[in-house]
Parts: structure tokens; C-alpha cells; sequence
């Protein structure tokens, strides 16, 4: 009996989730300064110069400045996955990796996101040739973002994202969708003029998830997967979730990493 009475009490929580998020809709997220379309500066092509281009990026995708993620594939079993770049990363006795975790380690030397970086990621290789891809740590140490970044992965990923992008759009958000490296999914970008608290940020892609549903009810969302940031605040000895930065040389060869239009044709110059 009482597992029946929490069960009939859930629509009703639900419904008070949803009008809350509306209140923070219409109080605390219309407060929030989004980058508008076209807005971010002088206007940059390709035919400007690339230390323009990477200002731009960088510029935009900001996130932790003091440690960035590079990814890392294992030829040999072919497990992938990411970690913090570290001067000391594989030095003999230095670095006791995978014994011990990135986050606790007493020999950190992260290394921090410069302009040499970021070009090697956009140009997609590495100083010896290897593929280098490049993440960002969204949450900053206060607790704050300076985007929100919506997963869409496999299923029916681009009815899904531009079901997002046109409730953004009625709500006057701007939004920029990419196609992820996979090519099968995409990314939800929203960019904020200045970082605002990662809490608020994640209300904002809540109230749109939500609204897009209730707008369009038949579509599931089974793509949708998750927010960038993925916490409110820190957890406690790590750098919060990470997401591969776009634009990736390699994967822009194959049209991957790249920003699509409605069409899911990538913009001709980016």
C-alpha cells in the first residue's frame, strides 16, 4: 500500500519539477547572457590569421585553463578513453599509472591549455604525428561554466538535436549543433558572454529538454544523453566531466567534429 501511494504521488511531483522549472525559466535563467548568433567578436574566415582562429576557439570554448584532457587510444586492445595531460605522464617512477588515479596524484604536472595545443588540435596531429584530440574540463573551480553542451548519441540523434535547436530558437537562445567526431551523434552548444553558476546553466538545458517534449511528445528524446557540465558543482578530488572540443583536423576530413546546418550539411567556412 504505501509503495501504491508513493507511485500516485508521482505525477504530481513530476508536475511540480516541471512548473518549477518554468519559475526558474522565467526568474533566474532569462537573467542569463547568452552569445548571440554572429556576436563573438570581429569576423573571423579562413582566411584569417590562425593565431585569430585559435583567440576565436578558445575564446568560446572555455573551460578549465589550468589542465585539459588529450585522448588516448590503446592499439593493442583497442580500449580509448581520455586523461589529463601531465608533463610527467609515463615517467619512471614518477607516474604510477593506472595504480593511481590523475586526480591523486602527488607528482601532477598538468599541463595547461595554450595556443600550441589548441592548434594541434584543430590541425588534428600531434608534435610526432600522432592523431592528437583534445577535450575541456566545463566546470570551473568556482563552480561555474561558460557553456552548456547538450549530448545527442545514436538512435534518432538529428530529429532529436533539432527538435532542441528549434525550442531554443522560440526562446530566442542561440544554439550551435555539431556533428560529433563518431559522426553518429551531436553536440548542442550555448554560449555564455560570461561564466554563470554551472547549477543555473543546467536548469537552462532542463527547462529546454523539457519544453522540446512537451512541444513535441512523440519523439522520446531516446538520443538525448547529457548536459556539459554534468554535476552542479565539483566532485570532491576530480575536474568534473569532460567533453572533445569540435573542429578536430582529423575527424573534419570525414565531416565529423563540425558544425551542421538543418540539413546536416557542415557550414562551408569553419
Amino acid at each position: 500500500m504505501a509503495r501504491l501511494t508513493a507511485l500516485e504521488r508521482e505525477p504530481a511531483k513530476i508536475v511540480a519539477e516541471i512548473n518549477t522549472l518554468r519559475s526558474a525559466r522565467s526568474e533566474e535563467t532569462a537573467a542569463i547572457k547568452v552569445v548571440p548568433s554572429g556576436k563573438v567578436g570581429d569576423p573571423i574566415d579562413h582566411n584569417s590569421a590562425i593565431e585569430k582562429k585559435i583567440a576565436l576557439f578558445r575564446r568560446l570554448f572555455r573551460g578549465r585553463s589550468d589542465v585539459f584532457p588529450i585522448r588516448w587510444e590503446n592499439g593493442t586492445t583497442g580500449r580509448s578513453g581520455y586523461a589529463p595531460a601531465c608533463a610527467n605522464e609515463w615517467q619512471r617512477g614518477i607516474c604510477e599509472k593506472p595504480k593511481v588515479k590523475c586526480s591523486a596524484c602527488p607528482n601532477q604536472a598538468f599541463l595547461a591549455v595554450d595556443d600550441m595545443s589548441t592548434e594541434r588540435h584543430l590541425r588534428g596531429t600531434g608534435a610526432n604525428g600522432a592523431p592528437f584530440v583534445m577535450g575541456v574540463y566545463p566546470m570551473l573551480a568556482d563552480n561555474t561554466c561558460s557553456f552548456l553542451a547538450a549530448d545527442f548519441d545514436e538512435g534518432e540523434w538529428r530529429r532529436d538535436v533539432f527538435a532542441f535547436r528549434d525550442t531554443c530558437q522560440r526562446h530566442k537562445i542561440s544554439v550551435a549543433i555539431e556533428r560529433s567526431r563518431s559522426g553518429n551523434g551531436a553536440h548542442a552548444w550555448i554560449f555564455f558572454e560570461e561564466p554563470i553558476p554551472a547549477a543555473s546553466a543546467r536548469r537552462l538545458g532542463a527547462f529546454l529538454i523539457t519544453d522540446t517534449m512537451e512541444r513535441v511528445p512523440d519523439i522520446g528524446f531516446g538520443s538525448y544523453d547529457r548536459f556539459f557540465p554534468s554535476q552542479d558543482t565539483m566532485p570532491a578530488g576530480g575536474f568534473g566531466n569532460l567533453i572533445a572540443l569540435p573542429l578536430q583536423g582529423l575527424s573534419r576530413s570525414s565531416d565529423n567534429s563540425v558544425f551542421i546546418d538543418e540539413s546536416c550539411s557542415p557550414y562551408p567556412d569553419q
